[in-house]
């Protein structure tokens, strides 16, 4: 008997080692487990926050989330605001508007490539365009080293652009809508901004022979004061049409030979009569008016005239 009750404690007590064995190894695991807390959500805002894609409005849960994915020749072609992360097709290219310019609500987007592009299509793939508010545009080349990109409609005002051709990247905005519309069947100009009238002015345009064709032009550049020669363009001064006169706040609105400038000598026919060559002529003071408000890429459009403004003169863009 004494040996059983020997052997049950000998049993005991090996038993109690074991258990105590167990609970000491699993100690540092529950140990562990308690050092090393779960992270924290990221609280709104924090750089681990993957946020959402916006909406065009954020109280709605269904509005889209973005411009859908297109290919080139698509009324949103080269619309897409992810970075180009592909291999470069082209050397870094120039752009026109430059990188922090202000620009007119007409301003088409120039890209000019160093050398000339044989595969159009995978040039146009590794060009992105984004803007805020985003539009749709177009796709369209000029030469074998310059394509260009537009809106279908204007720029609304104040629009942030950005531009992405292969890695190379640039950006402007936009300014007020300021645009001029000028009816030959009336012969006034009107100016809106943002939509509001803003001035009327009285014009007169091209000449039979000369008319001043119907389109929409956009401002290129300005000269406070310049030459105006016709024998630039193939007619002798000495001829009954010829001329050669200094004017002043000549604005370019084609390469072609038209400027909308002053012309004090038809300042009489302005509103009544068209005696131009062409050229929207406007008194001194609405020249100056119109020399100080407009700037690079405010659109000038010509209604109800003869004939359509579509010279391949390399600002024709919005007749493409």
């Amino acid at each position: 008997m004494g040996g059983g009750i020997l052997r049950r404690r000998l049993r005991t007590a090996i038993v109690e080692v074991l258990v105590a064995i167990v609970a000491v190894t699993a100690l540092p695991i529950t140990t562990s487990a308690a050092a090393e807390p779960r992270l924290p959500e990221p609280a709104p805002g924090d750089i681990l926050t993957i946020p959402a894609p916006a909406s065009s409005d954020p109280a709605d849960p269904g509005a889209p989330l973005g411009p859908p994915m297109t290919t080139p020749g698509t009324a949103a072609a080269g619309r897409n605001p992810d970075p180009y992360l592909g291999p470069p097709v082209f050397a870094p290219p120039t752009f026109n508007p430059v990188n922090g310019a202000v620009v007119g609500v007409g301003k088409p987007i120039i890209i000019n490539f160093q050398s000339p592009i044989t595969d159009r299509g995978l040039a146009e793939q590794a060009v992105r365009i984004s803007s805020t508010p985003a539009v749709a545009g177009k796709f369209y080349w000029m030469s074998t080293t310059q394509l260009r990109w537009r809106p279908m409609e204007f720029w609304p005002a104040n629009t942030a652009v950005t531009i992405d051709a292969g890695g190379t990247k640039s950006s402007f905005r936009t300014g007020d809508a300021l645009v001029a519309t000028i009816d030959n069947a009336t012969l006034q100009m009107k100016v809106t901004r943002n939509g509001a009238l803003e001035r009327t002015m009285p014009v007169s345009l091209g000449k039979p022979g000369y008319e001043t064709p119907n389109g929409t032009y956009y401002v290129l550049e300005k000269f406070a004061d310049m030459v105006m020669d016709s024998s630039t363009y193939g007619v002798p001064i000495t001829s009954a049409e010829g001329y050669k006169i200094k004017v002043r706040h000549a604005v370019r609105i084609n390469n072609a030979g038209i400027f909308v400038h002053g012309a004090p000598w038809s300042v009489a026919d302005q509103g009544r009569r068209n005696v131009s060559h062409g050229c929207p002529n406007l008194s001194p003071s609405n020249a100056q008016w119109f020399f100080n408000t407009f700037g690079s890429g405010d659109p000038v459009v010509v209604r109800n005239s003869t004939g359509v403004y579509n010279e391949n003169d390399g600002a024709q863009d919005w007749q493409l």
